[in-house]
């Protein structure tokens, strides 16, 4: 999971300088970063059995939650190439675990009791704080990770509704195969060829790391509980903003450190009692 932290903030910043640096269309960078990471990962999906894999009866279902995920990394790089800086977009996007709680209570049928309530409200204050939407510096844009939290939210509980039928592999093989077709869709309208041997070896970079830690994604939770596992997804926040200072020289405010420990301990609070609930039902 650490190893998947480092590789997303390097991703980001590199899809962030493309975008905005180098004005290529945030689109455009989104189908090609993920091309390439299915071309590195095939190896590796030939290895869990590609054709098997492929079998469903919820073909549809699939389809439609690639589409919320592919939505939700557009709005993720649209904000990049605003740009909305690093250290917001990913305390925002934090956020999503929350989102989760919400849907599977509206639709999922699941009960949510006060406590998980409690958790849920005050992680969306610790979002406010971040987004500080009564100063004078907000706008528009800073809501787009909360729209990519709100869609990857969706995505979450869809694969959860799926896992009753579908192996891990199959959700992972139907990611990886559908995102490329919904991603050339949404960058026809505004494609741009990239020129330049730097704006290409930063795209391929892009695509190999997100390839590198999807799979290190999978490996984590292969090997270990997933409680284990989510907390060190946290490591993120800090990498991204290390990042962000070594490549466009941003230093998030104090308010940033606040928001974003009122968010995590929501969403550890949230991950905790799933899992507890999880445990009793066995």
């Amino acid at each position: 999971m650490l190893t998947a932290g480092l590789c997303f903030a390097m991703v980001n910043s590199l899809a962030q300088y493309v975008s905005f640096k180098m004005q290529l269309p945030s689109t455009t960078v989104a189908f090609i970063q993920y091309f390439i990471a299915l071309i590195a990962m095939v190896p590796w999906l030939r290895s869990m059995g590609f054709k098997e894999a492929l079998k469903t009866e919820h073909f549809g279902m699939h389809c439609l939650r690639v589409f919320f995920s592919v939505i939700g990394i557009q709005l993720w790089l649209w904000a990049l190439a605003y740009p909305v800086p690093i250290w917001q977009g990913i305390a925002l996007l934090m956020t999503s675990p929350l989102f989760a709680t919400i849907g599977s209570g509206l639709f999922l049928g699941e009960k949510v009791g006060p406590a998980r309530w409690i958790a849920t409200l005050a992680g969306f204050i610790g979002a406010m704080i971040i987004l500080e939407p009564w100063s004078d510096e907000f706008t528009w844009a800073t809501l787009l990770p909360v729209g990519a939290a709100v869609f990857w939210a969706t995505y979450s509980l869809m694969v959860k509704k799926l896992s009753h039928n579908d192996s891990p592999t199959t959700m992972v093989v139907y990611l990886l195969v559908l995102i490329t077709p919904f991603n050339i869709v949404l960058a026809i309208p505004e494609w741009s060829m990239p020129s330049g041997t730097l704006v290409w070896v930063m795209l391929l970079g892009a695509g190999l790391l997100t390839g590198l830690a999807q799979w290190a994604i999978a490996k984590a939770y292969d090997v270990a509980d997933a409680s284990f596992v989510q907390p060190f997804d946290h490591a993120k926040l800090p990498l991204n903003v290390l990042f962000g200072f070594l490549v466009f020289g941003w230093v998030p405010p104090g308010r940033l450190w606040l928001g974003a420990a009122i968010i995590i301990g929501a969403v550890f609070f949230i991950t905790h009692w799933e899992t507890r609930k999880a445990a009793s039902a066995k």
